[in-house]
């Protein structure tokens, strides 16, 4: 099954259509680091990372990975061999934090959207987050946290997102 992001709005997966929101400017096929567009294509998903210092773990089908203090996403540019990838938030390169202060990450998956040897400057750190109001993402898809937990119950590992 595949979930379908069908505009700046809509998530649809079988039976149910959420709402949702995607990069501040629109979707891409060409998409670049730092566009803030989301990047186009059928894409596989990761799986479920979750502070559960903050929320219990939900049901679903994903396997988990809690996420810790010392996690960041790797979007430097200048770091060819560890861009688009988990890296320590000790190293010395830019990175996405993952244990943020606000609730954003409290559950994510990552998209695997340039992935396997990632190329830079292609764009990395797109995920499916939570938000509270809807405005648009730096290339992300956000989804409110009821939707998450709706979504997540649904999907499992061969879960393929579509993005138009």
């Amino acid at each position: 099954m595949t979930i379908i992001i069908k505009n700046k709005q809509t998530l649809s997966f079988k039976e149910f259509t959420l709402k949702c929101c995607i990069g501040r400017n629109g979707s891409t096929s060409k998409k670049k680091e730092g566009d803030k567009k989301t990047p186009k294509g059928t894409f596989s998903i990761d799986k479920l990372y979750i502070r559960n210092d903050r929320i219990k773990v939900p049901e679903t089908n994903l396997e988990i990975i809690k996420i810790r203090k010392n996690m960041g996403w790797c979007d430097d540019v200048n770091a060819k061999l560890k861009y688009n990838k988990m890296v320590n938030i000790k190293e010395n390169v830019h990175y996405e934090k993952l244990f943020r202060e606000d609730n954003k990450y409290d559950l994510l998956i990552p998209i695997k959207y340039n992935w396997k040897n990632p190329k830079v400057p292609k764009g990395s750190a797109i995920f499916i987050h939570l938000t509270k109001d809807y405005k648009p993402t730096l290339g992300c898809v956000g989804l409110s946290f009821k939707d998450f937990l709706i979504l997540i119950k649904l999907i499992n590992k061969e879960t393929k997102i579509k993005i138009l």
